[in-house]
């Protein structure tokens, strides 16, 4: 009696793993296309406006009076320097310090060294290198950089978060041929 218990026991027991393993085959999801597309823009206008939303309270708590481009970047001439206007092709050296909307520092050249890189080049975010042209040799500015020409959805990885705003105060310190 014990032994056809056992037996009894384990097909039970090896029956109800082997279903339980079964894979089952499922029906693949569908997935409408346009209220794919339709769901996902509403998401990225959220998001713009949001950001757009911390900009302008941003400008508003520090009493900027910026000039904005066409791609969102801001920026606003503190300290007007004497030297050319900066032209694509040109290597210039920065003074810097990067922070976030809500103020806190995350990089400065105090700590990690001055910044130089050839405008154009695509060597740096896409927005500090549209500011550029708009800068001179001396010149003192702030730079209000959206994350679509910053760093984008990604962030740095390091100590700048995804979709982050920057806020640079640069000194152009060099413009070299």
């Amino acid at each position: 009696m014990n032994r056809k218990w056992l037996i009894w026991t384990l097909t039970v027991l090896l029956g109800g793993m082997f279903y339980s393993c079964h894979e089952q085959v499922q029906k693949p999801v569908q997935v409408d296309d346009a209220k794919l597309k339709k769901s996902l823009e509403k998401a990225n206008r959220y998001l713009v406006n949001d950001e757009e939303e911390d900009i302008q309270n941003y400008i508003l708590r520090h009493q900027l009076d910026v000039v904005s481009t066409g791609t969102g970047l801001r920026y606003q001439i503190i300290k007007e320097g004497d030297g050319e206007m900066i032209k694509p092709g040109q290597t210039v050296t920065l003074e810097y310090v990067l922070y976030n909307v809500m103020g806190d520092e995350i990089y400065s050249s105090d700590k990690d060294g001055k910044m130089k890189f050839v405008v154009g080049c695509g060597d740096v975010v896409s927005g500090l290198d549209e500011a550029m042209p708009h800068l001179h040799q001396g010149d003192v500015a702030k730079l209000i950089i959206p994350s679509h020409i910053g760093y984008g959805l990604l962030g740095d990885r390091k100590s700048i978060p995804e979709r982050s705003t920057l806020i640079y105060t640069v000194r152009v310190l060099k413009v070299e041929i």
